[in-house]
């Protein structure tokens, strides 16, 4: 496997538009972490560096996850154990799926990981064990879903490292808080997070507080703007007008986004740059995605 800062340095910065006409008033950039890797995607790697280098510091022998049926988090974990000669576990929300319910579970399994598909409620429950125990006899590094521990927020604050501090605001999708966290963390001053939650009903400010004290982080939400309506009904949710938004924008030949983070933080974007007065600013971190996998 490529050294972490191999993969990570094939990530740059370029300047975007988001029509033909380009009609918006903004000096738009996007951050390509998508290109570092193809299946431990993005902001994955970012959150796994820490963690992995935790695991194999424990002579950790299996790390265990968790996520939901489309969770890239799932197999950016199930691809980087392989690669570093570690088994995997991840428990799957929805005891009703399988191995084979998606191309995302069946990749997963193809890489080796052990698949456990619980329940609503014991997911709930179990979705945040961050520790080091056994696990079927193996000495085990347990990461919460998403990545969303204090290794997981430190790799995120990495996203702008070598990158210029100087933008009005920062877009960035939003699922467990630990990537938007990381960045906060980074940010200038000057800088305004705006966050576009996947989830529908995700409290984001909530959940950056809990996570950002679990860290014993100050965290001030005046400094966070939060898109909540552009969920398009949850988790791996569309509709035809944001497949129309994203299939018109894959067109223009610049980079690709999908339905299930990128495609909605740029929908999002767009419709906030309708009230934008004046020139801004504005960086677009592309966290990956499974463009392939859908």
């Amino acid at each position: 496997m490529s050294t972490y800062s191999e993969l990570l340095s094939k990530s740059y910065i370029e300047r975007f538009f988001l029509s033909a006409n380009n009609k918006y008033n903004l000096n738009l950039f996007v951050k390509r972490d998508d290109l570092i890797h193809t299946e431990i995607s993005g902001n994955k790697l970012r959150k796994l560096k820490f963690n992995l280098d935790k695991a194999v510091a424990n002579n950790c022998q299996r790390i265990v996850t968790y996520g939901g049926a489309y969770s890239n988090h799932l197999l950016a974990v199930a691809a980087a154990a392989k690669i570093a000669g570690i088994s995997s576990t991840g428990f799957i929300r929805g005891d009703e799926l399988n191995q084979d319910s998606n191309n995302v579970l069946v990749r997963c399994g193809e890489l080796g990981m052990q698949l456990i598909f619980i329940s609503r409620e014991s997911f709930k429950t179990q979705k945040s064990n961050n520790k080091i125990a056994l696990f079927d006899d193996d000495q085990t590094l347990f990461i919460p879903e998403g990545g969303a521990n204090t290794e997981g927020v430190l790799g995120c604050c990495d996203i702008l490292r070598d990158t210029p501090n100087d933008y009005d605001y920062i877009f960035v999708g939003q699922g467990t808080s630990t990537t938007s966290l990381g960045i906060y963390i980074a940010m200038s001053p000057k800088t305004k997070l705006v966050v576009v939650p996947v989830l529908k009903g995700y409290d984001s400010i909530k959940e950056m507080s809990k996570l950002s004290s679990m860290m014993g982080i100050d965290f001030n939400s005046s400094r966070v703007e939060v898109l909540d309506e552009f969920h398009f009904g949850g988790y791996a949710k569309s509709n035809d007008e944001l497949e129309e938004f994203i299939s018109n924008f894959n067109d223009l030949g610049q980079f690709k986004v999908e339905p299930v983070y990128t495609g909605k933080v740029l929908y999002g974007l767009n419709e906030f740059a309708k009230k934008l007065k004046g020139t801004k600013k504005v960086l677009f971190v592309h966290t990956g995605g499974l463009n392939h996998m859908l």
